[in-house]
């Protein structure tokens, strides 16, 4: 069995405050997953872990400047992502997170490919975002997908976080 069978390819649509809470779930989920591989024995998986992750939420779905997309799969949401337009035709990729149980079953590109569709449909030429340096999961998926160090942007002071950047093409034009 195929995993496109075994996985269907889950709906990306808006974000709504009402996915707030699956949101902040599996923003909890994920983040303790790739730092339990930096420090094994640390609880990222707490309640005020879960309400860091539930404000940071809050603030991207009632930002005016911030579009956030979500991935479902029989109803229920396993991914999300946000993203805010920049300067000079430039969008920054803020947040693209899966539930660790949805890993590896296409949420994550899916959401990508919902992101690309709309930056290139609003003219943007290219694409930043910051990852963990040691999130080597999310450094390999972001590099599958074309993404490259931004020689424009110096590392983090602290070197925890790598700069990437996506150069967009243009939507292809819709045939006759």
């Amino acid at each position: 069995m195929t995993a496109a069978a075994r996985h269907p390819a889950p709906e990306v649509r808006p974000a709504t405050p009402a996915d707030l809470e699956p949101i902040a779930a599996l923003h909890t989920a994920a983040r303790a997953a790739y730092l339990r591989g930096r420090v094994p024995d640390a609880p990222f998986d707490t309640a005020a872990e879960h309400a860091r992750c539930r404000d940071t939420w809050t603030g991207v779905l009632h930002r005016a400047d911030t579009l956030a997309l979500c991935a479902v799969r029989g109803g229920t949401v396993i991914g999300a992502a946000a993203y805010r337009h920049r300067v000079r035709a430039a969008v920054q990729l803020h947040q693209l997170h899966v539930d660790p149980a949805h890993w590896g079953t296409g949420a994550g590109r899916a959401l990508h490919a919902a992101c690309l569709h709309a930056w290139r449909t609003a003219g943007c030429s290219r694409a930043v975002l910051d990852v963990l340096w040691h999130n080597h999961r999310a450094r390999a998926f972001y590099a599958r997908l074309g993404w490259h160090p931004d020689p424009e942007r110096r590392p983090a002071p602290d070197a925890t976080h790598l700069a990437l950047t996506l150069p967009l093409d243009p939507p292809a034009p819709a045939a006759p």
